[in-house]
């Protein structure tokens, strides 16, 4: 199993609306393609504005076969444009769980 951890920092005071537009628009349609969300969350302190989801995957081909299909998905393509204004930088890290990790 691996983990993508993605951050994306927003422009100052853009979180909650980001968070109210993935919510309505983009959640469900990750969940249906990407499959297992482990978290999503809003920074609080240290670097600010900044929202992290981390998803896993069984292996770095399923990543990309799943991601793929997120990026064929006429509601996903939709939802993108009004994100991507709020977005400042993205960040994407691949984990590997250490041999005692519980997940």
């Amino acid at each position: 199993m691996i983990v993508e951890m993605r951050t994306y920092t927003l422009h100052v005071g853009q979180v909650a609306g980001y968070l109210r537009l993935y919510e309505a628009e983009g959640l469900e349609t990750q969940k249906r393609i990407l499959g297992k969300l482990v978290g999503y969350y809003s920074t609080e302190i240290g670097d600010v504005n900044q929202v992290v989801h981390l998803w896993a995957y069984d292996s770095f081909e399923e990543r990309v076969k799943r991601r793929a299909a997120l990026f064929a998905d006429p509601t996903w393509l939709a939802y993108i444009p009004k994100v991507r204004e709020m977005i400042v930088a993205q960040e994407s890290k691949i984990l590997n769980p250490a041999p005692f990790s519980p997940t």
